[in-house]
């Protein structure tokens, strides 16, 4: 994943969108009469990233991953979902068959493009400690020579101790930060980057958010990137002192307000402006 800095010694500030095939954001977010097979052009020219949802439910080629690096911008990035057949299970320690695959399919097709991989995990799964850091060991650090980033998504309340925070940090794997209804947000830095999960959008608001809360979600972004902790988020572990470093920070508008979450990012990006693209 390639790294930019901005003078002011913050990361870069990504924010984006879920995929970028559905069907209510034709004539909304896209033009009138776009033909189907321009949207990922279009929308990687209003947008920073993308996160891909598809990667999650089924193996892509070689060919497609090439395919989505040739159509878009040379500062795009995307992120990825790690497919569900290693997260969905009773032993995470067995997903080793799984992770290969997944990392072998071809990813590093979309080289300097691609961005975290995100392993995210059922509602119900509960955290055990020792399954879980044997999960985490199985990530790989590259994919054919090309540097791997990686986040976890976990949504069950049992993640919320410094044990699982301290076990991340040591892997140097992200903990995404999710603001959701009812999933767990847990805010600790335990990487060197940033992601986060906006997902209670409302589709009656034109921004998905009001203006107010993506004011202040960009200045979270904001002391993330210049390599802080927002004091108005929840820290599992908060007798760690982070290392003040630049990070980059990957925002992404999805779930609830999925019809307005295109104009969420775009409103977002123009808060965060220059560190973003605007």
């Amino acid at each position: 994943m390639a790294r930019k800095t901005e003078p002011t010694g913050r990361g870069l500030i990504r924010a984006g969108i879920g995929g970028w095939t559905f069907e209510p954001w034709r004539g909304v977010f896209y033009p009138e009469g776009l033909a189907h097979a321009k949207e990922l052009h279009y929308a990687s020219r209003q947008l920073a990233t993308i996160e891909i949802n598809g990667t999650y439910y089924r193996t892509q080629k070689p060919s497609t991953f090439a395919s989505w690096a040739k159509d878009t911008p040379p500062d795009f990035v995307f992120s990825l979902k790690g497919p569900r057949y290693a997260t969905n299970r009773r032993v995470l320690a067995e997903a080793g068959e799984s992770v290969t695959r997944f990392v072998d399919s071809g990813i590093a097709e979309l080289g300097e493009k691609l961005g975290p991989l995100l392993w995210q995990f059922a509602p119900t799964k509960k955290f055990d400690e020792h399954d879980f850091g044997a999960f985490l060991d199985l990530l790989p650090k590259k994919a054919a020579g090309c540097p791997l980033k990686h986040a976890v998504e976990v949504r069950h309340a049992s993640f919320c101790t410094a044990e699982f925070v301290s076990l991340a940090r040591k892997k140097s794997v992200a903990i995404v930060f999710a603001d959701h209804a009812t999933y767990p947000a847990i805010a600790d830095v335990t990487s060197d980057f940033v992601y986060a999960r906006l997902q209670t959008g409302k589709d009656s608001i034109p921004t998905a958010y009001k203006p107010a809360d993506l004011n202040q979600w960009s200045e979270r972004a904001k002391i993330w990137a210049s390599g802080g902790t927002p004091d108005d988020l929840p820290i599992m572990d908060p007798s760690h002192k982070l290392s003040r470093t630049s990070r980059d920070v990957f925002i992404y508008f999805i779930h609830e307000g999925k019809v307005r979450a295109p104009a969420a990012a775009m409103a977002f990006q123009k808060r965060v402006a220059p560190t973003g693209k605007s």
